[in-house]
């Protein structure tokens, strides 16, 4: 076989692959950077949809020309109402898994092959960004929040995650559908954590997959505030805990997995050892 025919065939399974992803662009007031992470996203999927939740700085306009579906809220909905306006316009379009990303810039579009690839090897899984092991790169209070917010939303899931915070995610059809009638919240940060948690309840494993840590010069100020929004999730979680007498179980879990996890990475980096 040819050199050049394994290369024909890897780029039709790359096609195959990508003809049933989507990608959900939640977007507000991204006019600086929504164009460029569009263009970088079209190159890894099918499909993009943004949802320009309500943007007062022509994030819409932005996007002209660009072969993009647009869906416009009226008004300022909040990321979790954006979401799920965006992954059920990309599951009734018939994909099979869908890719949601941040338009600030913060997820690098070229790191999607991974995040797919994860969850492709494993049919029952979400795939997540984790950039907490560059920890030099965040800003000290967002790594603060984060750790804080790992902490509960693992236990409750029963399993280790490592950034329960990145919205840069692969979640399959059957993910989505099993676990968004169990969601009851709908603030942005809020329930993207609750995803993760009735996820873990419903045996969908939460894989990390590393990924740089990003905050662009050009993008806006973030919309995530440490202290307010950890507050909001922590009542949330303290909530699904007490519903289920504290799910002891869940901690056990949780605490178990991350010291494997933390044994495997130890003997990765030293075979020897």
């Amino acid at each position: 076989m040819r050199a050049s025919d394994d290369i024909a065939g890897s780029d039709r399974r790359r096609d195959q692959d990508m003809r049933g992803v989507a990608a959900v662009i939640p977007a507000y007031n991204e006019q600086a950077t929504i164009r460029e992470v569009v263009q970088r996203t079209l190159r890894h999927v099918a499909h993009v949809i943004v949802v320009d939740d309500g943007s007062r700085d022509g994030t819409s306009s932005a996007l002209d020309g660009l072969p993009v579906t647009i869906l416009r809220n009226e008004q300022n909905c909040g990321k979790a109402h954006s979401l799920i306006r965006g992954m059920d316009e990309a599951f009734r379009r018939g994909a099979d898994a869908v890719v949601t990303l941040d338009g600030d810039g913060q997820h690098p579009p070229e790191e999607i092959p991974r995040l797919l690839a994860a969850q492709r090897a494993e049919p029952r899984a979400i795939a997540i960004g984790s950039r907490l092991h560059e920890a030099r790169n965040i800003p000290v209070e967002r790594y603060v929040a984060n750790c804080v917010a790992n902490f509960w939303i693992a236990w409750a899931a029963g399993q280790p995650i490592e950034d329960s915070q990145s919205g840069f995610r692969v979640y399959p059809a059957a993910a989505w559908h099993e676990v968004l009638p169990r969601c009851s919240y709908r603030l942005g940060f809020v329930f993207e954590s609750e995803v993760l948690i009735e996820a873990g309840r419903a045996e969908f494993r939460l894989v990390a997959i590393p990924i740089p840590a990003i905050y662009p010069a050009r993008a806006r100020r973030s919309h995530f505030h440490p202290v307010l929004d950890i507050a909001r999730i922590v009542r949330m979680v303290s909530w699904k805990l007490i519903s289920r007498g504290l799910y002891l179980p869940g901690l056990l879990k949780c605490l178990r997995g991350d010291r494997l996890d933390r044994s495997t990475a130890r003997r990765e980096a030293d075979p020897t050892g």
